[in-house]
């Protein structure tokens, strides 16, 4: 038996995409206990600083039902080329379907296809690290427990130092 295509597609934002971007990343974290609710302030952010240097988003019959963003990150030895992932999001009839795996791959690949380094993630550790994903001790996110920061390098090297988001994380309207 053949795997069957997924029924959604993903394709790069679009201008006509922001509204309900805005409405499957409020919708996605509405119920989510570690979340203060500001992610789709985060991606907005991100968007008006043109940080959002990747934004995909799952489109089925039309309706969109999911997203993700990447963003730059820096490292405090100065290290370039590595990038956060994330907020990912996905409306909660639809999660547990694929469609944030698909996304994430997606989203990985094309920063492969740009050269990056690597990329990091604040998330649950047991999900991202179906994607190779890792926690390493020298590549930190001050203040969140050191398993919830993870690390996927493309090269074989990963920097040492401290990682800052976009001030665009601390967005809050």
């Amino acid at each position: 038996m053949q795997n069957k295509k997924p029924a959604w597609s993903i394709r790069a934002e679009q201008p006509k995409d922001i509204d309900s971007i805005e409405y499957v990343t409020i919708r996605a974290f509405e119920s989510a206990v570690h979340s203060d609710h500001h992610e789709q302030f985060i991606v907005r952010a991100l968007r008006q600083s043109g940080q959002l240097s990747i934004s995909l988003i799952a489109e089925l019959d039309g309706q969109l039902i999911g997203h993700v963003a990447i963003s730059p990150v820096s490292i405090s030895s100065g290290t370039e080329g590595w990038y956060g992932l994330g907020p990912v999001s996905v409306l909660p009839e639809f999660q547990g379907q694929g469609i944030g795996r698909d996304l994430i791959e997606t989203a990985l690949a094309q920063l492969k296809a740009q050269h990056a380094q690597g990329c990091v993630v604040l998330g649950e550790p047991d999900y991202y690290a179906r994607f190779g994903f890792r926690a390493v001790s020298q590549l930190v996110l001050e203040g969140v427990p050191a398993e919830y920061f993870q690390v996927l390098a493309f090269k074989n090297e990963i920097p040492q130092g401290n990682v800052q988001y976009h001030a665009s994380f601390n967005a809050t309207s």
